[in-house]
């Protein structure tokens, strides 16, 4: 696999891959022939994803990582550097929330975890990246964002924090873009609406499920090889004069 595809010899580092999204982008980009970092603080499923990519053929390294500790961050850079001596693209899933709250009842420890785990580590890992990037002059770094930091959510609840976080994705991306442009580094963003991973399936029934399906033009959700093929193109150079964007991947529902 290493010597196919159109990733072939280069390296990446995929954030929050131990599981859903971020596992199916770390095996989409290792299955175009890139080595991957498989970073995640849940390190136990991370080596559960590298031993797949390892029996399809291709490299991986399970990097444990906290994205919300400059120190974790550093680590983990020097880890993929240590293993394969360069790093190409960057990834940075990483990210989530784990309780709706309306805007009276957030606490200032909510926000901090939320907007943490879903800004703060983006810069983090950006920013120790581009030190590498830049020297080589050359590099792709992809942000996962949200419809959430786009709109709000019809009929539904938001989660402030989190989608306050993730607009913050999607305007750092256009400033590193213009920032780091010179370099020959470009950055860009992916905002998916309702993605049909395991956790999603799990929290929401298929009734509800079904009627965001109705609500888009295509008439379907979102499914984890959607994103991973969007990132693997933003990745790629045929994407190669597209920087600054953020691209939706949402079935043609804004909204939703």
């Amino acid at each position: 696999m290493s010597g196919q595809g159109k990733l072939s010899g280069q390296v990446a580092i995929v954030t929050g891959a131990a599981g859903g999204l971020g596992e199916t982008i770390a095996k989409t980009l290792a299955r175009e022939g890139a080595a991957v970092g498989v970073t995640d603080i849940n390190v136990q499923d991370a080596k559960l994803v590298e031993s797949e990519i390892h029996r399809n053929g291709g490299s991986a390294l399970a990097i444990p990582c906290d994205v919300t500790r400059p120190s974790e961050v550093a680590k983990m850079v020097q880890a993929v550097l240590d293993r394969w001596g360069a790093i190409d693209i960057l990834v940075n899933n990483a990210g989530g929330f784990n309780t709706f709250s309306p805007l009276p009842d957030i606490t200032e420890d909510q926000w901090d975890r939320v907007v943490a785990l879903n800004l703060k580590s983006v810069f983090l890992c950006c920013q120790a990246v581009s030190r590498h990037m830049m020297e080589r002059r050359k590099g792709r770094i992809v942000n996962i964002a949200s419809r959430a930091g786009l709109a709000p959510n019809p009929g539904g609840p938001d989660y402030l924090p989190y989608g306050a976080a993730k607009a913050g994705v999607m305007g750092l991306g256009r400033l590193l873009a213009s920032e780091l442009g010179p370099y020959g580094i470009t950055v860009n963003s992916i905002s998916p609406s309702t993605v049909l991973t395991e956790r999603i399936i799990k929290l929401r029934d298929p009734g509800s499920l079904k009627k965001i399906a109705e609500m888009a033009p295509l008439r379907h959700l979102v499914e984890p090889q959607d994103i991973a093929e969007a990132v693997l193109f933003l990745a790629s150079d045929a994407a190669r004069s597209i920087t600054g964007i953020n691209l939706n991947v949402n079935s043609g529902n804004f909204m939703v």
